[in-house]
């Protein structure tokens, strides 16, 4: 059974950066596409970016463009979001999916087969 390990989640100032990180626990799983989520306390789980595994594309909810980025190592079968200039509303539990086909919708949660337990993001104003 493959699982999702999300890191990199803490506190930070408004403006200031993180870095988060999900590893796969089975070294042959190859997913068709990785997505991150977010979900806010009171709120429904948001997508907020995916890349597509094959040939790399990437894709961003209109909130974080310009400020976050997906990537992948291959080699360490990791998937990364680079987050910066950070904004209190990014306060959330971030997760981490993967996607076992290209079927359906990349940014419905319902589209990812395999998701990892969440990490805590906290923007201080």
């Amino acid at each position: 059974q493959v699982q999702l390990v999300e890191s990199g989640g803490g506190l930070v100032q408004a403006g200031g950066s993180l870095r988060l990180s999900c590893a796969a626990s089975r070294r042959t799983f190859v997913p068709y596409r990785m997505g991150w989520f977010r979900q806010a306390p009171g709120k429904e789980r948001e997508f907020v970016a995916a890349l597509r595994s094959t040939v790399g594309d990437t894709y961003y909810a209109d909130s974080v463009k310009g400020r976050f980025t997906i990537s992948r190592d291959s080699a360490k079968n990791t998937v990364y979001l680079q987050m910066n200039n950070l904004k209190p509303e990014d306060t959330a539990i971030y997760y981490c999916a993967a996607g076992v086909s290209y079927s359906g919708n990349y940014v419905r949660p319902d589209s990812y087969a395999y998701w990892g337990q969440g990490t805590q993001v906290t923007v201080s104003s």
